[in-house]
């Protein structure tokens, strides 16, 4: 069973640091997720994520249901068997792709219809079958469907939103009470000899997390909170945030909105953000993030520095023989110049994404070691101030 404790608290901000315990690891929290949608985070091998270190990442439903399929997944062992990933998992539950896809999706009160932007082919996905899907995948933790909406939205749509987003959560919520009884009945079976299919009994069950949506309106992201957190949920998300809306509104809707969550279970921020977001929002509670921003941005040829952003595919850098990030150690920096990094961007080679990604997320990673060091030293305050005078 996944159990949270929070180890240290920071006097002068809301920051805290804790210990997420999972089957497959513990994760210190604060703690940043790559992004791998598709079982894979792009560029990169497990052994180069495990040597930034990552010990979790992040996989997307609504792509692996579409490709290769939920149960031929689960068939090959789940996700971690599947993609040979011994850490954490966790897996969202497809909302954000369908808000990101509209022109080929449609919300009822009973789920989403959508059309696969792979070959056009119609699905239905309930918040039933969100959780059925997640369960076969196998992640150590999944997430309710939500409606996530785009900013700007009108009130009566982040109204419908919120409605529809708790009472998708009851109904999530007590699928996964039915999954788990079955699943502890097949233990039971199987310990007293009776015949069952091979992925019948697994080690432990996922855990589920409830998402928190409202967009910027004060009064409805707490009428939210108030209707997940009451469903006593392992874990808590804010979701339908970095959609369009100005930085200002995005940490004010975090600070309002994040110390109402449960202070004993892990606050999760969905989508967000820059290294900059991260400290600002670790700041107020926040225990897990994820973003595609890193490994997009790397693959663009758009690096994380200490002294901002750099795009090294561009000609300033062809004959620079600096690292991407002086100050940076990871094993791209040790090694690479920026000038031959933008020779690989402008040859078209593979290497490129994957030096640029490595580089990425190990800025991201080490950016929650500075903010954990922050919280135990009691300097969080001087780092947020520090990264605000920055930017």
């Amino acid at each position: 069973m996944m159990k949270f404790e929070v180890s240290h608290r920071d006097g002068a901000t809301r920051a805290r640091t804790g210990r997420l315990h999972t089957v497959h690891g513990v994760i210190e929290t604060p703690m940043f997720m790559p992004v791998g949608t598709a079982a894979t985070v792009k560029a990169m091998t497990q052994e180069q994520l495990e040597s930034l270190p990552a010990r979790i990442i992040l996989a997307n439903t609504y792509h692996l249901f579409l490709r290769p399929g939920h149960e031929a997944v689960r068939a090959l062992g789940g996700l971690h068997a599947f993609m040979s990933w011994p850490h954490a998992i966790l897996t969202d539950s497809g909302g954000f792709q369908v808000m990101s896809m509209k022109e080929l999706t449609k919300v009822t009160e009973d789920g989403v219809w959508f059309r696969s932007h792979l070959d056009g082919s119609k699905h239905f996905i309930s918040p039933e079958k969100a959780i059925e899907i997640q369960w076969a995948l196998g992640p150590d933790i999944m997430m309710t469907l939500d409606e996530c909406v785009e900013y700007p939205a009108s009130h009566e749509t982040l109204s419908r939103a919120v409605r529809l987003t708790a009472e998708w959560a009851r109904r999530a919520k007590e699928h996964y009470g039915r999954l788990r009884e079955s699943e502890f009945a097949s233990r039971g079976d199987r310990a007293a000899g009776a015949a069952g299919p091979p992925d019948a009994v697994r080690p432990s069950s996922p855990e589920l997390f409830g998402i928190v949506q409202g967009g910027t309106d004060r009064t409805l992201r707490r009428e939210s909170v108030e209707q997940i957190a009451g469903m006593d949920f392992a874990g808590y998300a804010l979701g339908g945030l970095s959609v369009g809306e100005a930085k200002e509104a995005l940490y004010e809707t975090v600070e309002d909105a994040a110390p109402l969550l449960p202070e004993e279970r892990p606050r999760y921020l969905m989508g967000v953000g820059t290294p900059a977001d991260l400290v600002e929002c670790a700041a107020q509670g926040i225990d897990l993030f994820d973003c595609v921003l890193p490994t997009r941005n790397a693959r663009n040829g758009c690096v994380f520095t200490s002294e901002g952003k750099l795009v090294v595919k561009g000609a300033r850098y062809a004959r620079d023989a600096r690292p991407i990030d002086p100050e940076c150690g990871c094993w791209v920096c040790r090694r690479y110049s920026r000038a031959y990094i933008r020779h690989l961007f402008a040859s078209g080679e593979m290497l490129a994404a994957t030096l640029a990604t490595a580089h990425n997320l190990h800025f991201y990673l080490d950016t929650m070691r500075k903010i954990t060091q922050a919280i135990a030293s009691g300097t969080m305050k001087d780092l947020v101030t520090a990264v605000r005078t920055h930017a």
